[in-house]
């Protein structure tokens, strides 16, 4: 079962707070904190992990309850295709 993004209203319009890819938007459509995260897993060498990009956030890595929220974005990033979740649990960046 695949859920469907559930749109938010915003002065009585529904819109998506994270976009699909391809809807004709550039990444400018996406919350600050997901441009970043974007940024880094762009601009790494090759697939990273949670761990990596929330170490470039400045977030206390050790702490995993501090990752989780970072886990979440990505993951959702990738359901939007704005990344793509690979099976070890990496993320790249799409082309």
């Amino acid at each position: 079962m695949v859920a469907s993004p559930v749109p938010a209203l915003v002065a009585g319009r529904a819109f998506l707070l994270i976009p699909h890819r391809g809807e004709g938007l550039d990444e400018a459509a996406l919350p600050g904190d997901y441009r970043k995260v974007l940024a880094i897993v762009r601009a790494a060498d090759g697939p990273v992990q949670v761990r990596t990009v929330g170490e470039e956030l400045g977030l206390e890595a050790a702490v995993r309850g501090k990752l989780e929220p970072l886990r979440a974005k990505m993951t959702k990033l990738a359901d939007r295709g704005w990344l793509h979740k690979r099976p070890d649990g990496r993320f790249t960046a799409r082309r």
